[in-house]
């Protein structure tokens, strides 16, 4: 059941939608919002996750095996979604992939309101936007290149 839910979540819904499917959103991560980081981040550690990036001092992301998450310290209040255009699951670059801006007007051709969007700031490049699904729960897409 499980394989058939995710099968039906990223195939398109219909001939009028634009084909989201083929266009990845990037690696997928869970961005947790932390009061203090050090602390949060030796409790994934015991958990088993391994550190791969951040600044420690404001952000950090773990993985283990692949479960990617995000700890942010005073950046934002609720838990997210967060998908990285750009990245592979293990957080490697991808020579191709499809950009922010392009899966951002995918999105908004199939009705999805956009907040929070820095994709109009420039062509190319690092951008992001967030959409909210119908419980309000945030969806972070943030290109790192």
């Amino acid at each position: 059941m499980a394989a058939h839910y995710l099968w039906t979540m990223t195939r398109p819904t219909s001939a009028h939608s634009p084909d989201i499917a083929a266009s990845s959103l990037g690696a997928f991560s869970i961005s947790l919002p932390v009061e203090d980081l050090p602390t949060s981040k030796a409790f994934y550690e015991r958990l088993g996750f391994t550190a791969t990036g951040g600044d420690d001092e404001s952000w950090t992301i773990l993985m283990n095996g692949p479960v990617i998450i995000g700890l942010f310290q005073g950046m934002f209040d609720k838990p997210m979604l967060t998908f990285n255009p750009g990245w592979a699951n293990d957080t490697s670059e991808l020579d191709a992939f499809t950009d922010v801006r392009v899966i951002k007007d995918q999105l908004v051709a199939a009705g999805v309101t956009v907040e929070s969007d820095t994709t109009g700031d420039s062509e190319n490049g690092p951008a992001s936007f967030a959409v909210f699904d119908p419980d309000g729960n945030p969806i972070l897409i943030d290109q790192h290149r």
